[in-house]
C-alpha cells in the first residue's frame, strides 16, 4: 500500500511561484515514473508534468519553460516548481505514481489578484 500526500498550495498572485511536494510512503517509489495532474471546474483531469523513475522530464505546452518537475528517490518525493503563475493554472493539483492508482488527496492552487 502507498500513500502519497500533496502540500504547498495555495493563493499566489499572476507571475508568483508556488512548489508543490508530494511525499510518498512506502518502499516502491522509486521504481516507478510519478506525474502531477491538474483539474480546474469543469474540466477534465489533465497531465501537467511527469518524471521516470531515472529523472527524464516531460510537460504539456502550456506550462513549458514554468514549470518544473523534480523527484528524490532518497526522501520518495516528488515536487512541481511553478512559476510565472497564471490565471488559467487553478486548478486542484494531484500527485500519482504511474501504473498504479495511486493518487493524492490534492491540493488547491490558486491564481488570482
Amino acid at each position: 500500500q502507498v500513500q502519497l500526500v500533496e502540500s504547498g498550495g495555495g493563493l499566489v498572485q499572476p507571475g508568483g511561484s508556488l512548489r508543490l511536494s508530494c511525499a510518498a510512503s512506502g518502499s516502491i517509489f522509486s521504481i516507478y515514473a510519478m506525474g502531477w495532474y491538474r483539474q480546474a471546474p469543469g474540466k477534465q483531469r489533465e497531465l501537467v508534468a511527469a518524471i521516470t523513475n531515472d529523472g527524464r522530464t516531460n510537460y504539456i505546452d502550456s506550462v513549458k519553460g514554468r514549470f518544473t518537475i523534480s523527484r528524490d528517490n532518497a526522501k520518495n518525493t516528488v515536487d512541481l516548481q511553478m512559476n510565472s503563475l497564471k490565471p488559467e493554472d487553478t486548478a486542484v493539483y494531484y500527485c500519482k505514481m504511474a501504473m498504479t492508482d495511486y493518487w493524492g488527496q490534492g491540493t488547491q492552487v490558486t491564481v488570482s489578484s
